[in-house]
């Protein structure tokens, strides 16, 4: 059968959510596993992470091992910001999540915002040490062009000093800041939303890239595509060795408390958001 490259692709999409699964490598510690958190984008749903679902579900994990909050308005995406509202759904999945985990440790897994939105909270709230592993599809960790450079040209919430803006608040105080004990993103070079006028980087880096990653993987598809055309794949066969380079000790019930200690960053969150709402396309 002639290996056409958009099988390949589909294929490698089909391998890249091995990075959830770090503790299903053997039947012991199968009947152990950290929670999963699942965070949607801009104007998006739960609904939208369900071949990861389905896929977690086979291999094991049960329905309250998997976390999916709903955040933000659904129709007008460009009236939510990383502040507020918005973010209560998120921090709250990730406290449940930490308290339901066998292991005491979590992964998260974000689309879009939903990587810097849950990124807000792991930072802000000092949850970096539950988490085993943090993955971000297709975000805007270092901004997105089409919403400008705060503080100019910066018309809608979701682009505003609590959003994607190139240099906004919210983002200096992301960077450089752990969100885990591994680190991967997923991003492509044709992405419609990361890229703008068919310009993906900021500063000369990918905006998708997260701070200390341990690895990315770049695929040749769209925004949504990075989403919905990924599901988890075996553990210990994975070709590029994710598996070991994420697999992380067994932790028993008694050796990690069973509620997140919320801690305060030692940098203080910019104030919300006032400007104007407007039209922005989903992410």
């Amino acid at each position: 059968m002639p290996w056409f490259p958009e099988r390949r692709d589909t294929r490698l999409l089909r391998l890249l959510l091995i990075l959830l699964v770090a503790t299903f490598a053997s039947a012991a510690q199968a009947a152990c596993r950290d929670a999963v958190v699942l965070v949607h984008g801009n104007a998006g749903t739960p609904a939208q992470f369900d071949n990861t679902y389905v896929e977690l579900r086979a291999r094991g994990w049960t329905d309250f091992e998997i976390l999916r909050p709903s955040w933000g308005s659904k129709t007008c995406a460009a009236c939510n910001d990383h502040s507020g509202s918005e973010e209560t759904p998120v921090l709250d999945a990730l406290v449940e999540a930490i308290a339901r985990s066998c292991t005491g440790r979590i992964d998260v897994i974000g689309h879009s915002m939903g990587v810097t939105l849950a990124a807000k909270q792991i930072v802000a709230y000092g949850l970096a040490i539950d988490v085993a592993t943090f993955v971000g599809i297709a975000g805007a960790y270092r901004g997105l062009w089409s919403c400008g450079t705060y503080p100019w040209n910066v018309a809608t919430s979701t682009c505003g000093a609590q959003g994607l803006s190139i240099n906004s608040p919210l983002l200096a105080s992301l960077a450089g800041r752990p969100l885990g004990m591994k680190t991967y993103s997923i991003k492509s070079w044709i992405d419609q939303i990361v890229c703008y006028g068919g310009v993906c980087s900021v500063g000369g880096v990918h905006s998708s890239t997260l701070p200390g990653e341990n690895a990315s993987h770049t695929i040749a598809t769209g925004h949504f595509g990075l989403l919905t055309d990924t599901a988890v794949a075996a553990g210990r066969s994975d070709p590029v060795g994710a598996a070991r380079a994420m697999r992380c000790p067994r932790i028993a019930r008694h050796d990690r408390p069973r509620k997140a200690r919320i801690r305060s960053s030692s940098e203080s969150s910019p104030s919300r958001n006032a400007t104007s709402r407007g039209a922005l396309p989903s992410t």
